[in-house]
């Protein structure tokens, strides 16, 4: 019984933010202000969302975060499967050194990286693009991914792939039958990681991006906060709702796949 009332509280307690997110989108700019303010809007409104597209161009800020977010995804993921595979499968004293930066990388705080960052894409000429930002995001997610991906692969048994070239199957057919498979929720699980982390991503974004035609949904809503931080709740609240759509669409798919992809495991194990 205890287990269940902890559970339950632990699900309100990471439910209550967005609860409050939704019911602050719908709240006029009287009841945002009161002293004593109610979970449920006394008088609904949809004014903040449409402020939240008419004045900062949501829409095409979110269209921009999905294209950067897929586009880091996929290419992270194209490079860390190679990679993960041979550091997991061919041990070396190289391989762990590799293993320990990796790791060590990820201890590098933001303010430290982009200076150099931003002056090596504009000698490329890659500043203020999304090729640019895209690059960036890969970097930043590829440690992690490599990371992950790796154990993945460290759980397949070598004995599967030793039973199939005894049958005859070449590397790439071992590959693509047996091992692909198997690594499908750590795909999955690594596409999402990434995907979620461009999406969120906001200091690389406001550094880089310059044009605000090119603006990503984050710095996008941002600029609901204005010089002296005074924010604009409603339309913020409503944006932010928004732009959690995507993730949870996103989310929920690859979660499916994710499902699938533990169940073909566990058939061809």
């Amino acid at each position: 019984m205890f287990q269940y009332l902890a559970l339950l509280a632990y699900l309100v307690f990471l439910a209550f933010p967005l609860v409050w997110l939704l019911s602050t989108s719908f709240k006029p700019p009287r009841e945002l202000v009161k002293l004593h303010p109610t979970l449920i809007p006394d008088n609904p409104t949809f004014n903040n969302f449409v402020q939240a597209f008419t004045e900062q161009e949501l829409g095409r800020a979110a269209w921009n975060s999905l294209q950067v977010s897929l586009a880091s995804a996929v290419v992270t993921v194209l490079i860390a499967l190679p990679a993960s595979y041979a550091l997991a499968r061919f041990k070396s004293k190289l391989g762990t050194v590799a293993l320990g930066w990796v790791l060590l990388s990820q201890l590098f705080p933001f303010v430290l990286l982009i200076i150099p960052i931003f002056l090596v894409l504009r000698q490329v000429g890659l500043a203020n693009s999304h090729a640019g930002l895209i690059l960036i995001y890969v970097v930043w997610a590829l440690p992690f991914a490599l990371w992950m991906l790796q154990g993945f692969v460290r759980n397949i048994p070598r004995e599967l792939e030793e039973a199939a070239a005894v049958d005859g199957a070449s590397r790439l057919q071992t590959l693509r039958r047996v091992v692909f498979p198997l690594l499908a929720p750590g795909l999955v699980a690594t596409a999402l990681f990434s995907f979620i982390s461009a999406w969120n991503e906001f200091f690389f974004a406001l550094v880089l991006i310059k044009t605000p035609e090119l603006a990503t949904l984050p710095v996008a809503l941002a600029r609901f906060v204005g010089i002296e931080g005074t924010a604009r709740l409603g339309p913020l609240a409503a944006g932010s709702l928004l732009a959690t759509i995507p993730s949870l669409i996103f989310f929920a798919f690859m979660q499916r796949r994710l499902s699938s992809g533990s169940m073909a495991g566990a058939v061809k194990g």
